[in-house]
């Protein structure tokens, strides 16, 4: 391995860290916005991604978790009739997942709580927007298969 190997492999390592350390406080930040409107970050999750009506595994590729997971946490909505369970219009077998009108009222007070208290501070909005852009192009490439 070369010098030059070495000090790129050295600043790859300290971006893994910069970028997990990101992670790690702005999930902390997360957890205490959103407990202040008595929910956990999957239970927020759910509640952000569902835009629209979708069935469980819809629901849970948009959290980024398994099923099994994901239905843990609906459970718990629906008990708190946040959500509900509809038949799917197109597949007997499935169940369509829907916010309740309790639910579109908790999805719009977290969004105003996220909008007004921002999970990365010290960035101006044009950096937010850069940053966002270059991790998007980060994860999308690491998701591409190499040749």
């Amino acid at each position: 391995m070369t010098t030059s190997d070495s000090q790129a492999a050295a600043r790859w390592w300290e971006l893994g860290k910069l970028v997990h350390e990101l992670d790690m406080q702005n999930n902390a930040r997360l957890r205490e916005r959103v407990a202040k409107i008595g929910l956990t970050i999957a239970q927020a999750s759910a509640l952000r991604e569902l835009t629209a009506p979708m069935t469980l595994s819809e629901l849970a590729a948009q959290m980024g978790c398994e099923p099994s997971n994901a239905i843990v946490v609906i459970d718990k909505l629906e008990s708190q009739q946040l959500v509900e369970r509809r038949p799917h219009p197109t597949d007997r077998r499935a169940k369509q997942l829907s916010l309740t009108p309790e639910g579109i009222e908790e999805q719009k007070r977290l969004l105003k709580l996220l909008f007004e208290e921002p999970l990365v501070t010290g960035l101006t909005e044009q950096e937010q927007d850069t940053l966002q852009d270059l991790v998007q192009r980060a994860i999308s490439a690491a998701q591409t298969p190499q040749a």
